[in-house]
């Protein structure tokens, strides 16, 4: 209606011209035609732009379908860090082999800094236990020689001599065992060499290490003149072969005068 009544005022004869004669607002046949034909034409221009409008409108509803759920920002940046990113140059470059020998490599770092972090853990928890079979090792031979009469600094020697020979078992036993790790037996041929039963061999081997017998003692040893010993009548050797064969508690107690 609003583009009819447009129409009605375009054509519609001046005031006194020759149309409007007797003064009224008739319109004529031609003017009719002309008026519907131009309403047509604009409702149907009007339409046709509806349709189109409509048309690009669903088209754009069906694009954005496709991002639901998607951040544009994000997906923004991570098109700005690819695009910058070095790899994203040698692919766009067709330099892929380059690429993947890149990435192995960052993969071989990563793998060779964990192996390295795996065997410093490793090596400081076999220190550590190192540390503390030694300390058991040493306990159980120490106990044992001092229970067979072994000289207290004599301990650490003993000691000393029994890592040759014994070694803890996974049962945290002390246990004799040969070169090539098999079980040493004892006297009895059947049960392992127990450390009490190799201590009391080291009394004929270094008897030096133990508490002399009684009547082997400091009043025991007679010198050549048959008297008995004194430090001061001894030599520097009689007496190095007397703390060796002794023990330096067994010199100690010999008389200076």
């Amino acid at each position: 209606m609003l583009i009819r009544n447009m129409l009605l005022k375009y054509y519609a004869p001046e005031e006194g011209g020759a149309g409007n004669a007797g003064g009224g607002d008739d319109i004529t046949p031609e003017m009719e035609q002309i008026i519907n034909e131009r309403v047509n034409s604009a409702v149907n221009g009007l339409k046709s732009k509806n349709a189109e409008l409509l048309g690009t409108i669903k088209q754009q509803k069906e694009n954005l379908s496709r991002f639901d759920g998607i951040d544009p920002d994000a997906v923004r940046g991570i098109l700005q860090r690819f695009s910058d990113d070095e790899e994203a140059k040698l692919i766009a470059e067709g330099k892929i082999d380059e690429v993947l020998n890149k990435r192995t490599e960052r993969m071989r770092a990563d793998v060779d800094k964990q192996i390295a972090a795996a065997n410093e853990r490793a090596d400081k928890a076999e220190a550590f236990s190192g540390k503390f079979r030694d300390r058991v090792l040493g306990d159980a031979i120490r106990g044992a020689a001092l229970k067979a009469g072994a000289l207290t600094g004599a301990a650490d020697d003993i000691i000393l001599r029994a890592r040759g020979t014994f070694t803890l078992n996974d049962d945290g036993e002390a246990v004799a065992v040969d070169g090539e790790g098999n079980t040493v037996l004892g006297k009895d041929g059947k049960t392992p060499l127990a450390p009490a039963e190799w201590i009391e061999s080291l009394k004929e081997t270094a008897p030096h290490l133990f508490t002399p017998a009684v009547g082997t003692g400091a009043g025991g040893h007679k010198s050549g003149g048959g008297g008995n010993l004194k430090r001061s009548e001894m030599t520097s050797q009689q007496k190095t072969d007397y703390i060796r064969k002794h023990g330096q508690q067994a010199f100690l107690p010999l008389p200076k005068d």
